[in-house]
Formats: C-alpha cells, sequence, structure tokens
C-alpha cells in the first residue's frame, strides 16, 4: 500500500438522502411509513448509522480527511455525529440526487487536491478496515476501484411483454461502496456530466461511460446497505470474556493503571509500559472473541512492543470487535494491591477507558480490593487485575 502524505487519501461520504424507502414496514412493504429521522442517523449498537461509518474512516492510518455531504436540515445531527472526529472537514450540502451531492463534495476538495477519493454511503455502517485497505491498494495501479460480490441468486430480465431470459449470474456482480477513484478523474467525469441529461446509480458507472475503465477487488458480505428500518433489527448472541495479568515492583517513580499516570515510590516491571489493568481488560476482550491472548498479537519477541504504550493493545482489540459488526456491552475491572491507593483516581481511570473505547462512562467499573495482606500482592510486591466484559455481536458471525 502507498505511504500516505497528507491530503493524499480522502473519504468523500454522501450523507444527504433522505431515505425514503427506510421505515417500519412489518414485512409488507404497502404499508410503508417514513421514519422520523434519516437511516444514516438511526441508533444502531449504540451510535448513530453515520458515527459507525466515520469511525472506521477516521481509524484507518492512510485515510487524511473525511469529507462527508450532508442534507441542510441535518447540521445539528450531523455536529453531534461528528464531534469526536478528528479528520472530519466542515460538511457540505448535497442535493436531491446522489450525483449531485458527490459533485458538491468533490468541488469542496478543490483546494485540497487530494491523490484518491473514497466514495462511500452513509448508509452502510459496516464497512471495513480491510476492505478500505484493499481498495486503497488497488488505487496504486488504477484510477477507478470498486468493490464487488458473486450473485448466488437466479437472476431474470423480464420484457415489457412479460416474457424473461435467465442472466448468466457468473458474469454478473453486486456492486458495493466504498469505490476509490484519482480525485483528478473522477472531477473531471462529474464536471462532464453537467453536460448530458443521464443520471448514474454510482461514480463507477459515471467513469466508465466517460472512457475510464474500472476494476474490481474482493466486497465484504457484512458490508450491507440499510434499505428498510428492518436492516436494523439484528438478532445478536452475547459472549463473555476474561483477563488477569500481574506484574512485580521494581525502582521507577509512577504507575500505568487504566492508562493513568499514578505516583508512586515504585514502578510495575514490563516489556510494555506495564499496566496491568489494560493487559487484563484486553486479554477480557480477545477472550470473548475467541482471538486469543495479548502474547499472540503482541509478543515479547517483537522489538516495536518494548516499552510500548499499552492503550495500543487495548484499541487494537476494540478494532477487533468492531470488524465482528459486535459492540461492548460493559467492562467489569478489579485492581488488586496494596498500593497506590486506586480510589482517589478510579474516576480519572473511567472517564480514559471511556475515551479509549469510546463507551458510555456507566457501562464501566473499576474497582480496587487487597488480599488482606496474603500472597505477593499482599505483601507489596506487585499489582494484578482481572478484568471481565461482555459483547454483543450479531449471530451467525
Amino acid at each position: 500500500m502507498p505511504q500516505n502524505s497528507e491530503n493524499q487519501n480522502i473519504a468523500l461520504i454522501v450523507a444527504a438522502g433522505r431515505g425514503h424507502r427506510f421505515s417500519a414496514s412489518d414485512g409488507n412493504t404497502s404499508q410503508e411509513t417514513v421514519s422520523a429521522l434519516p437511516k444514516q442517523y438511526q441508533p444502531l449498537n449504540g451510535m448513530t448509522v453515520l458515527q459507525h461509518v466515520l469511525k472506521a474512516f477516521e481509524n484507518h492510518q492512510f485515510i487524511s480527511h473525511i469529507q462527508v455531504v450532508i442534507h441542510p436540515d441535518d447540521e445539528e445531527l450531523y455536529a453531534l455525529a461528528s464531534q469526536s472526529m478528528s479528520k472530519c472537514l466542515p460538511p457540505v450540502f448535497g442535493g436531491s440526487e446522489r450525483q449531485t451531492s458527490v459533485y458538491e463534495g468533490l468541488q469542496a476538495l478543490k483546494d485540497m487536491n487530494p491523490q484518491s477519493i473514497l466514495v462511500h454511503d452513509a448508509a452502510r455502517p459496516y464497512i471495513s478496515e480491510d476492505l478500505i485497505s484493499r481498495i486503497l491498494t488497488a488505487l496504486a495501479i488504477s484510477p477507478s476501484v470498486i468493490p464487488v460480490l458473486p450473485l448466488t441468486d437466479t437472476v431474470k430480465l423480464f420484457h415489457e411483454d412479460q416474457s424473461s431470459q435467465t442472466l448468466p449470474r457468473e458474469s454478473l456482480k453486486r456492486v458495493q461502496t466504498p469505490q476509490g477513484f484519482d480525485y483528478a478523474t473522477l472531477l473531471e467525469a462529474h464536471e462532464k456530466a453537467l453536460t448530458i441529461q443521464d443520471i448514474f446509480t454510482d461514480d463507477a458507472s459515471l467513469v466508465e461511460h466517460f472512457g475510464t475503465e474500472v476494476v474490481s477487488v474482493e466486497g465484504d458480505e457484512k458490508n450491507i446497505k440499510l434499505t428498510v428500518e428492518s436492516d436494523l433489527m439484528e438478532t445478536f448472541e452475547y459472549r463473555t470474556g476474561s483477563g488477569f495479568d500481574a506484574h512485580r515492583f521494581t525502582d521507577g517513580d509512577h504507575v500505568m493503571l487504566c492508562g493513568v499516570n499514578i505516583p508512586h515510590n515504585q514502578t510495575l516491571e514490563g516489556h510494555s509500559d506495564a499496566d496491568v489493568a489494560l493487559h487484563a481488560l484486553t486479554d477480557a476482550l480477545m477472550g470473548a472473541l475467541a482471538a486469543g491472548d495479548i502474547g499472540e498479537h503482541f509478543p515479547m519477541s517483537d522489538a516495536t512492543n518494548k516499552d510500548r504504550n499499552s492503550e495500543d493493545f487495548l484499541k487494537y482489540a476494540a478494532n477487533l470487535v468492531t470488524e465482528q459488526r459486535a459492540h461492548i456491552v460493559n467492562i467489569d475491572l478489579t485492581i488488586i494491591c496494596e498500593s497506590p491507593k486506586i480510589s482517589p483516581y478510579r474516576e480519572k481511570m473511567v472517564q480514559r477507558l471511556a475515551a479509549i473505547l469510546d463507551m458510555p462512562k456507566n457501562r464501566i467499573s473499576v474497582k480496587a480490593t487487597t488480599t488482606e495482606k496474603m500472597g505477593f500482592t499482599g505483601r507489596s510486591e506487585g499489582v494484578a487485575a482481572q478484568a471481565v466484559t461482555s459483547i454483543a455481536l450479531p449471530a451467525g458471525f
């Protein structure tokens, strides 16, 4: 994958639609009623649909900025959805057609002149890091890249007289977003489209119309587009994971616990920063996913893990949860030690965990206890931590 430079790869999120097909139909499409909130602002797994999309691009190391195109009526909704995102540019207003909205987004980026643009539908909240990476890699050798999936159903073409023919599904593909383009190529195609009457259903068909070859990469079955309200009604299964870790004291002047620096007359010994609480919590999340343990993913034999910030480990585990379309339900963390005293720092620890994991504080419990002078913690030889967490993920994933 090409190395990133400022403004190289920008995500353009199309979020100006009103979602007229998005409704609570109870399976009866003839009884549809339009939902009060546009689908991109509907709640999904503790966040809005749009927040899931923004977070995916925010967390990708090769995406430099995010340009969102919104409806003029949605400024307040968008402000709430994007308030924790650092890569988001000021939003621009879209038009009545998707094609117009993409054009307005491209125009807003003229001064930045990015190398590549990834156009994504705001109604696809399950976009993965791997899919973004596949598209960026293909863009290094092609000006237009789309993710595709095979068809599994038989497809028929019906004529006006109701006669039909079966199409060869082997040569047909389902097309998803994000679709990647050389920025200059896509902008030129949109400017040319202003001179004709055609309306294109996606940007790949637009650039294709003006002679640009489109290549494909493997899509993602999880990357569905939310179309009706029932798409949000997933059946979840719940899994529990536990983690335990312990570190001995050595010479030093502070202890790291839950990402909080606590002054102390000793420090914890470890290959990384020895944050025993974050290590236990990382293992709990990996355990809930049956994804091994922290030592498998960050071995001591890897020199890059020496003195590493343990927040990196926890963020990595949280991303594994997100990739499974899951979310963390709650965290219960117990720190076991005689010293330092935890209670003065407990609230800071909760706040730090909430920030790292992007989850509400009222779902995070941090407690402390002693072993009544028994064992290595009772002799003040070190600190131990035990973590229990519950995650919810769509059934079947």
